[in-house]
């Protein structure tokens, strides 16, 4: 099977790659506020069905309707003769619909920064998963990014990793869900890199958020959605739009740029979670509790933002 290449367009891999980070850095915030009114499946149900809506009205609009004829008779295609495209795109779907469940469900027991904190075992999941399956390649400057990245990272959750020792069992078993959803979101993030090599990300996306809206149906309950507070509802309409703008730049940017690279980048996304966190607390002190970041962690932070830009922009010749 022939092996996914990327345009080299990397300035663009680059700059859709920091929109789906700003757009992961902020979720996490709007999602913790919005679960003390909404339940997980439900969340995570019509967040899979606005973005399957508004990608298929986007597809409508944007192409002509033969043209929309052509692309779906060839994904019903593969899925009539199970070709390796389906199972690609039932494993990708699987994958995302698995990191959505248990990241909220780890979200609702811990906080969104030490969500952040275990969540980022995805992107470096994804960076080791692509080097091996897609042979792609980091210089000695980018192994020195991997370096610093790791080193940064340690420092800034030196006290959230004691705190996450010696806390009670249910944060434990909260950011244990966490690491499953970042190994389930670099299962998906592998096969939709793949997939791009027959499909366009668009309608890979179309096809993943379709099932995974089916998946999430029995679970959901519609009803609740009427008793949401003004914010509750606008936080919900935020996330579904979060979603499918961030997870488009997101397979946009794998179109583009290294899987490697992109991981990277996205690294920086607790930077941003942590941010947000500390802006709502100062604004609105009882809607969510500061995050508490010592000097140590201080300093980790600039590690991490050097150590990403190391890896990302160490080779020039992409």
């Amino acid at each position: 099977m022939l092996l996914h290449q990327s345009s080299g367009r990397w300035q663009l891999g680059l700059t859709l790659a920091l929109a789906a980070t700003a757009l992961w850095g902020v979720l996490p915030v709007a999602e913790v506020v919005i679960l003390q009114e909404l339940d997980v499946y439900t969340l995570i149900w019509f967040r899979f069905l606005m973005s399957f809506g508004l990608l298929a009205l986007y597809l409508r609009i944007r192409q002509p309707f033969a043209t929309q004829a052509v692309d779906f008779k060839a994904i019903c295609g593969a899925i009539l003769t199970r070709s390796p495209q389906l199972w690609l795109l039932i494993i990708a779907a699987l994958g995302l619909a698995g990191d959505y469940l248990f990241y909220l469900l780890g979200l609702a027991r811990t906080s969104p920064g030490n969500t952040e904190v275990l969540i980022q075992l995805s992107p470096l999941l994804l960076g080791l998963g692509a080097i091996a399956l897609f042979q792609e390649r980091y210089t000695r400057y980018q192994w020195m990014g991997v370096g610093v990245l790791v080193c940064g990272f340690t420092l800034f959750f030196k006290e959230q990793l004691r705190t996450l020792i010696t806390s009670s069992p249910d944060y434990l078993i909260g950011s244990g869900w966490i690491v499953v959803a970042a190994i389930a979101w670099a299962i998906y993030a592998l096969a939709q890199k793949q997939l791009l090599h027959s499909l366009p990300s668009t309608h890979i996306m179309l096809g993943i958020y379709g099932i995974c809206t089916l998946l999430f149906t029995p679970f959901a309950d519609p009803q609740r959605l009427l008793m949401l507070s003004p914010l509750g509802i606008a936080l919900l309409i935020f996330c579904g739009f979060n979603t499918i703008f961030a997870y488009g730049a997101f397979s946009e940017s794998l179109e583009h740029w290294d899987a490697s690279k992109v991981s990277a980048v996205i690294a920086l996304t607790p930077i941003i979670t942590l941010g947000m966190s500390w802006a709502i607390a100062e604004v609105v002190p009882n809607l969510l509790p500061p995050e508490r970041i010592t000097l140590l962690g201080l300093c980790g932070i600039v590690f991490v933002i050097v150590g990403s830009v190391l890896v990302a922009l160490g080779k020039h010749n992409d």
